[in-house]
């Protein structure tokens, strides 16, 4: 069972879509967030989850603090579950405070192609069979969206090759966890 793991909605269970899915596993959604929490980027946050399933990375970043989150699921199934996950979600929030939470069930190049918003903390949790075109594109089109000093973090196989970055994005660092492999991005600042 998917739950959010700590903040105010911790050990809420989340709504998972029978198929068409692949939620992070507990083991690998803990150690994203303990590295995040060491650089205390999530409160205050503007989060995006790319490819959200059930709005697990997302809403865990609500969860823990975020202000704004936004989650892109094209899967109309999919999308269901991270509306229902984000009701409860924000029943669960403090009164005052409470995290904004968008969900657009349209399809990620779309959305980055007509969003005008900046971002700290981007999750990209792609199906694990999306072609490395296709991830690149994404990443491309992200760059200019990304605050100085944000945060992109993309879950892909760990037989899948190294994303393309792109001009705009440098890996920081790689992570294996069996299956998974977790990459921690940036953006690239222009030279002085």
């Amino acid at each position: 069972m998917t739950r959010i793991v700590a903040g105010f909605a911790g050990s809420l269970p989340l709504a998972v879509p029978k198929t068409g899915t692949r939620p992070t596993s507990d083991r690998v959604r803990e150690a994203i967030f303990s590295a995040l929490d060491a650089r205390d980027i999530i409160r205050g946050a503007r989060v995006l989850d790319l490819y959200a399933g059930s709005g697990g990375l997302g809403l865990e970043a609500a969860s823990r603090g975020a202000r704004i989150v936004t989650l892109v699921e094209n899967n109309f199934g999919a999308a269901q579950m991270c509306r229902k996950n984000t009701e409860a979600v924000l029943r669960a929030a403090p009164g005052r405070g409470a995290p904004r939470i968008k969900v657009s069930s349209q399809a990620v190049q779309s959305f980055l192609a007509a969003t005008g918003e900046g971002f700290d903390l981007v999750f990209i949790d792609p199906p694990y069979d999306l072609a490395e075109t296709e991830l690149g594109h994404n990443l491309a089109a992200l760059a200019p969206l990304l605050d100085p000093g944000a945060l992109v973090i993309v879950e892909r196989s760990s037989r899948s090759p190294e994303p393309v970055w792109g001009a705009g994005l440098a890996s920081d660092r790689r992570k294996d966890y069996g299956d998974t492999t977790v990459w921690y991005t940036s953006p690239v600042l222009p030279a002085a």
